[in-house]
């Protein structure tokens, strides 16, 4: 009974439970029911408001789609008027590519013919030097020919000559030997006089040897502080002088390590033209053409009967630079009348003036100078075209600014300072034909004028003494404008002058006794005395070249220094037989 009651209570557990389950469930169903009507209303809202923006931007579209076949109507039309402009450039660029293939045709001919000339001429030049060439190596060779034999004779005197000296010095040895002998017996006997010697001394003085020995010294220590003195005014004598060999290493090596191109310029320009036909378009009709340049440039145009060449002259070399690249323009050219003369001349003058300002910017470079003000750069590129001497000024300051920028670092000095002083002192040459005054002065006013310092200025107006020289800068930049102007080869001289200095040196040397030959080298630099041996020994020889040295600094003005250099042979023979 127990067993059964406990069946139908699980039982009815279960059924009451599964009714239970079953009511949650459509609880739940019922819940789900309702939250899926909710969202789906939602959804209709959200289409609903999704169709009313489709339709907005369905009137916009079909609104763009109005414009752009305006704007696609509009471009058409565009397209057919630039197709014809188009057709239009067309037409005149291929009338305008026959006119330049013209021109090329005739400029290509006018240049041909200025190759053909060219070459010719130098073909001619190149065929006169070989010949000139030739001449001088036959020359040379029998000159050489000449030396060589009589090397040869000296040779065969100097043989002779020491055979005999091998004989008196066989004789000598025997006599040597002999008085070896003798000396050594007299030395053993002067050992034992000079010992007794010693010991009467002592005997007489009563002094002992050390004694004797401290005496020495006091008096000897007396002798030597004498010595010493002496010997300290020796080498403060020196001192000196090797000061001033010292200096002038210093000078000669600042030279050497400068080596800058010089170039020699004159008032005068050639400038070759393709034909003699051309010299008459630039005289034009009753000589317009030529009035006008002249008027225009400044610079006189000499025509005379020179083959395919005018002349230009003119004192400024800025301006003369400025007519020889207009005329150049012209006849390259072809057109030459008074209204193109005009325009030729302003495109050389800016061309001149972009060539002055770059030459002006590499020497700075060249320098190492940055900060300086824009006149003066100015300035500076004007003295490209300008020449000293036959030296070009630009190229001159350049080269002053080395030799004092290297004696400066040897000195242990401001460097910088020291270049820009030495590169500056001439600065003043580029406004010579436009200011009254020494170009030392102007060059000093116009550094002050834009702000250069004290010392750059004083360097400036004392590198010629109208100024005393008051500090090292200026002293340098004395020094190094000398080195620069005085070195050999710097400027120019006078083809006579050069000829009687060579001729007086080669006198100087010759009219010395013993002297065999002199032969003047290196443009004069150097003079080698060749003399005979048998009168004049070593020691004549050093004598021999300090006095022409010595003659040659008393009677001749000369750039730079001259080389005396002696030479003494001694040649030996000998015969095999």
């Amino acid at each position: 009974m127990a067993i059964a009651v406990l069946a139908a209570l699980v039982v009815f557990g279960l059924v009451i439970g599964a009714r239970v389950v079953r009511q949650l469930q459509h609880g739940r169903v019922d819940e789900q029911f309702l939250e899926a009507k909710d969202q789906h209303e939602q959804s209709l809202a959200a289409l609903r408001t999704a169709a009313d923006e489709a339709s907005t931007a369905v009137d916009d579209a079909k609104a763009k789609a109005a414009s752009v076949r305006a704007e696609a109507a509009a471009a058409k039309a565009e397209a057919n008027a630039a197709r014809a402009e188009a057709r239009r450039v067309l037409e005149a660029a291929h009338a305008e590519a026959d006119t330049i293939l013209d021109h090329a045709h005739r400029q290509a001919e006018s240049d041909a013919e200025q190759v053909r000339v060219a070459a010719r001429r130098s073909g001619e030049r190149e065929v006169a030097l070989l010949n000139a060439t030739a001449k001088e190596q036959a020359a040379e060779v029998e000159r050489r020919a000449a030396r060589i034999d009589e090397r040869e004779r000296l040779h065969a005197d100097e043989v002779e000559r020491l055979t005999e000296r091998e004989r008196r010095l066989a004789a000598m040895d025997t006599d040597l030997t002999g008085r070896e002998a003798a000396l050594t017996r007299r030395e053993a006997a002067l050992a034992t006089a000079e010992e007794e010697h010693r010991r009467e001394l002592e005997r007489i003085a009563g002094l002992t040897a050390e004694a004797a020995r401290a005496e020495l010294v006091d008096s000897i220590e007396g002798q030597a502080k004498r010595e010493a003195a002496l010997l300290i005014r020796d080498i403060e004598n020196d001192a000196r002088s090797t000061a001033e060999t010292r200096a002038r290493h210093i000078v000669v090596d600042a030279i050497q390590r400068v080596a800058s191109e010089q170039t020699a310029e004159s008032v005068v320009s050639v400038l070759h033209l393709p034909s003699d036909e051309m010299k008459g378009r630039i005289i034009g009709r009753e000589g317009r053409n030529i009035r006008a340049f002249e008027s225009t440039t400044g610079v006189n145009l000499i025509i005379d009967d020179t083959p395919e060449a005018v002349l230009l002259s003119c004192f400024d070399p800025v301006r003369r630079e400025v007519g020889r690249l207009t005329l150049e323009k012209l006849v390259l050219d072809g057109r030459i009348h008074p209204h193109r003369i005009e325009e030729v001349f302003e495109s050389a003058k800016s061309e001149v003036e972009r060539l002055c300002d770059r030459a002006a910017e590499e020497a700075l470079v060249d320098v190492g100078i940055t900060d300086i003000h824009p006149e003066l750069a100015t300035l500076l590129g004007r003295l490209r075209y300008r020449t000293s001497y036959g030296q070009n000024v630009l190229k001159h300051l350049v080269e002053t600014a080395h030799i004092a920028g290297i004696m400066a670092a040897e000195l242990r000095l401001d460097v910088p300072t020291i270049k820009r002083c030495a590169f500056l002192h001439d600065i003043g040459k580029a406004l010579t034909h436009e200011v009254e005054g020494s170009h030392a002065l102007i060059g000093a006013d116009l550094a002050r004028k834009y702000g250069e310092s004290e010392d750059v200025v004083h360097a400036i107006e004392a590198h010629h003494n109208e100024v005393a020289p008051q500090t090292m800068e200026a002293v340098l930049t004395q020094a190094s404008d000398a080195c620069s102007g005085g070195r050999p080869g710097a400027r120019r001289e006078s083809l006579e002058a050069y000829v009687k200095r060579l001729e007086r040196i080669e006198e100087i040397a010759a009219g010395k006794l013993g002297v065999d030959k002199v032969f003047a080298m290196q443009a004069g630099r150097e003079i080698r005395v060749m003399v005979r041996p048998e009168e004049i020994d070593d020691i004549g020889a050093a004598v021999l070249a300090r006095d022409v040295a010595k003659q040659i600094e008393e009677e001749l003005t000369y750039p730079g220094q001259i080389r005396v250099t002696v030479v003494r042979e001694s040649r030996v023979t000998e015969l095999a037989r």
